[in-house]
């Protein structure tokens, strides 16, 4: 097992009312993902906010291994660890879901319950996996020999964005302001292609409730998988796309919060 001591994840602990929640961004996003969220949920719990590697203000290890699934896994057990939390709740939103999912796998018994958003990479079959690959590759390339221009060339930088309310755009914007190519590459590379447990969720044993964002199309037969597939998954639509707790904030806030009220 990579040691992950000697290098970590921005983490940001904030103050709050109950359990500690992990909260985990998805690709090109960073802490300020979860900021219109943060006052609701601190009222049931102790939001825990990490950036990826490469994201914000998180490191680009040179060790391409800590970029896989489950090196994030093992990370966030360590820190679960540290904060002296005998169990925890956790809540992924897209590249984070898939990385949530795959921890409530791994270590089903230091949860009480999970969330995670619309998350195509987390439930991805093979067919996908293969269809995406070849762009992934040629994205990682590109940023490596362009850097910060080829970054926002990407079509999910949050530059792009026609949905995010302009606050939340712009904080988006700081924090990709930090990225650094070298980890985005390793990203698009080893973590993205790396990412899905749609194998495995039918293992699932903890509680789980998704908050969907029903106007992105392309999610919608993830979600119908993860209604077959993922027992007693509790889903609540709300009218977003893929950011939905930053596009439908209120709507994400009430169901995450009655959801950890409940499991708590």
């Amino acid at each position: 097992m990579t040691e992950l001591r000697k290098i970590t994840l921005h983490t940001d602990v904030h103050a709050g009312n109950g359990p500690f929640l992990l909260l985990v961004h998805g690709f090109l996003s960073g802490r300020s993902q979860w900021r219109p969220n943060l006052e609701a949920l601190s009222r049931v719990c102790c939001p825990v906010v990490v950036e990826l590697w490469g994201h914000g203000r998180s490191p680009s290890p040179d060790d391409t291994a800590l970029y896989h699934p489950d090196a994030y896994v093992e990370g966030f057990e360590q820190l679960r660890q540290e904060l002296g939390a005998a169990r925890w709740f956790i809540c992924g939103q897209s590249l984070g879901g898939a990385l949530t999912l795959r921890y409530s796998l791994t270590y089903p018994e230091r949860l009480m319950a999970q969330i995670f958003t619309n998350s195509n990479a987390g439930l991805a079959d093979a067919e996908w996996i293969a269809a995406r690959r070849a762009s992934a590759l040629q994205q990682a390339a590109a940023i490596e020999q362009n850097g910060r221009d080829a970054l926002e060339e990407l079509p999910m930088h949050p530059i792009r964005s026609r949905r995010l309310p302009a606050e939340a755009k712009a904080a988006l914007l700081d924090d990709a302001a930090l990225h650094d190519p070298r980890g985005i590459a390793r990203t698009l590379r080893y973590t993205t292609l790396n990412a899905s447990v749609a194998e495995r969720v039918r293992d699932i044993r903890v509680p789980t409730l998704l908050v969907c964002g029903e106007r992105e199309r392309r999610f919608a037969p993830r979600r119908a998988f993860a209604e077959r597939e993922i027992p007693e998954l509790k889903v609540v639509g709300a009218e977003a796309g893929h950011a939905v707790n930053i596009e439908s904030a209120d709507a994400f806030n009430r169901a995450a919060v009655d959801f950890i009220q409940h499991h708590s």
